[in-house]
This record gives structure tokens, C-alpha cells and sequence, in this order.
């Protein structure tokens, strides 16, 4: 878990998905995770000229909402949480496909195409040859619209992977279970100390320990390429992990007055 939190992360937490939020709840929360007022109020007019955010008033009078652009992003960055409480609910299953994504640009455009592997990795597609990805996953509603004018894009029933053709032998191949259990073991522990630490907080300090459990599962899924549930062992250690840090995000809302950072988010509910 990243202690040092950015002064982005703590505007965006504050930030609901609809309405505004008071400055003053900014700033008193970026104080209490030990930032400066300059570097917040640095952050928020970037994401001002970005047109992420629209400020109202001046000092910790004003008052800041999302935009559209910036709702839009945010639902977008959020898709992974989405996609994996639906896993852990059983709300969605995998087609049977994969999907085979290569870039299509030419040397004269190296930046380009090395960003959208890049990107197709971030996504968790895995490279089974030079410039080939592979995925369990349709990745193209993640990229930029003009992204897929670059891309050849192909869906198979059956693939061989250095010989390999069973599903979840092919899975554990490209996507190695270890490294993504170990991730979340660490957010198991984030979640139990954090959980001993909710005792007795005031509203500020909730807000803190929600920063800190949100950073903690953040850093444990980027690790997480969400492979479907039926290319994983059963039981899958992860989904359990994250039912569990459902339970602790709920009882941080309910200890906060005003339900605290990250409200309407997707990903964020804490439902039963």
C-alpha cells in the first residue's frame, strides 16, 4: 500500500459522482493524509484546465463537482471494479472466446503503437507474440475510440500457447495465479489492521482509513488481470479477499456522517 496518497487521489475520492463537495472537506481531508494546501490546490486547477472538474468560488468557500468528461473518465477507470464485483457476485460468466488484439502501425509511428501495447497490457491481455495479445476479455470498449482504427482484432473458441490448448491450463501459463493471490494476501492484512484502527475514529479520520483501504485494493487488483472465474482454481482466494473488503468499506461508511469518501462510485457501494 502506497502511504504517500497524491493530492489527485484525495480531490478524486472527495469528489461524488453527482453534486459537489465543499473545498473546505478537501482540503481538511488532504491536511489529515499530510498534504499541503499548495499541491491540492495545484492538482485541482490541472484538472480544471483538463475540463475533469468545474471549481464554483474561491478559497475553502468554493466548491467543486465533476464535469461529464470527468465522470466519464472515472467510470472508465473504474471499469475493473465493476467487472470484479460482478465476478465475486456470480453476475457474469466468460463466452467460451478469446480474443487476439495485434497493434497495426508502422516504425514511423513507434510511439503510438508501443502506447497502445502498453495500454493492452494495463489491461491485462497478455503478449503471445511480437505484437500479439491475448485476452479472455473484449478489451476494445477500454480503449480510446480512435484505438481500434489500429488494431486487427480476431475471436478464436480454441487456442494453442506454446503448446498448451486447455483453458486454465493456458491461464495459468499466461497469467500465473501466485503473484495475484500473494497481492491480495496483502490486502488482507491492510484490511485487518485497518479495521482494528476504525475503533473510536472521528469523521476525519475515517475518511483517512477510507483513503488508505481504497489505495490497498487499488494496488492489490493492479497486479489482477480479472481473469474469469472459470479459469481460476476453486475457491478463487482473491474473490473471498474482496467480499471481506466490502465488509470493512461498509463499516467505514457507516462510522462516517456524511458516508465519507468515494460516494456514488461505482465499485464503492459496499453491498451485501
Amino acid at each position: 500500500m502506497n502511504e504517500d496518497l497524491a493530492p489527485r487521489t484525495v480531490i478524486e475520492a472527495c469528489l461524488p459522482m453527482r453534486g459537489e463537495v465543499g473545498l473546505d472537506v478537501v482540503l481538511d481531508t488532504a491536511n489529515a493524509a499530510a498534504l499541503a494546501d499548495q499541491p491540492v490546490r495545484l492538482a485541482l486547477r490541472r484538472m480544471v484546465g483538463a475540463g475533469e472538474v468545474l471549481q464554483t468560488g474561491r478559497g475553502r468557500r468554493g466548491a467543486v463537482r465533476l464535469t461529464e468528461t470527468g465522470r466519464a473518465r472515472l467510470e472508465r477507470d473504474r471499469a475493473a471494479l465493476v467487472l470484479a464485483e460482478a465476478q465475486d457476485r456470480g453476475r457474469t460468466s466468460w463466452d467460451g472466446l478469446w480474443r487476439l488484439t495485434a497493434v497495426s502501425l508502422p516504425e514511423s509511428q513507434r510511439s503510438r503503437r508501443d502506447a497502445l501495447r502498453r495500454r493492452l497490457t494495463e489491461l491485462g491481455a497478455a503478449p503471445v507474440s511480437t505484437g500479439l495479445y491475448l485476452s479472455p476479455h473484449d478489451l476494445l470498449a477500454m480503449l480510446d475510440r480512435d484505438a481500434t482504427d489500429h488494431l486487427v482484432h480476431a475471436e478464436a473458441g480454441r487456442v494453442e500457447v506454446r503448446g498448451v490448448t486447455d483453458p486454465l491450463e493456458v491461464t495459468e501459463l499466461l497469467w500465473p495465479a501466485a503473484p495475484v493471490i500473494d497481492g491480495y494476501l496483502a490486502l488482507e492484512e491492510t484490511v485487518d489492521r485497518l479495521t482494528a484502527a476504525s475503533n473510536e475514529a472521528d469523521a476525519t479520520r475515517v475518511r483517512i482509513l477510507q483513503l488508505r483501504l481504497a489505495d490497498a485494493l487499488e494496488t492489490a487488483m493492479r497486479r489482477d488481470p480479472l481473469i474469469p472465474p472459470e479459469l481460476r482454481p476453486t475457491p478463487w482466494p482473491p474473490s473471498r479477499i474482496r467480499q471481506g473488503w466490502r465488509s470493512a468499506w461498509r463499516e467505514l461508511v457507516s462510522l462516517a456522517p456524511d458516508g465519507g469518501v468515494y460516494q456514488g462510485w461505482p465499485g464503492f457501494r459496499g453491498e451485501s
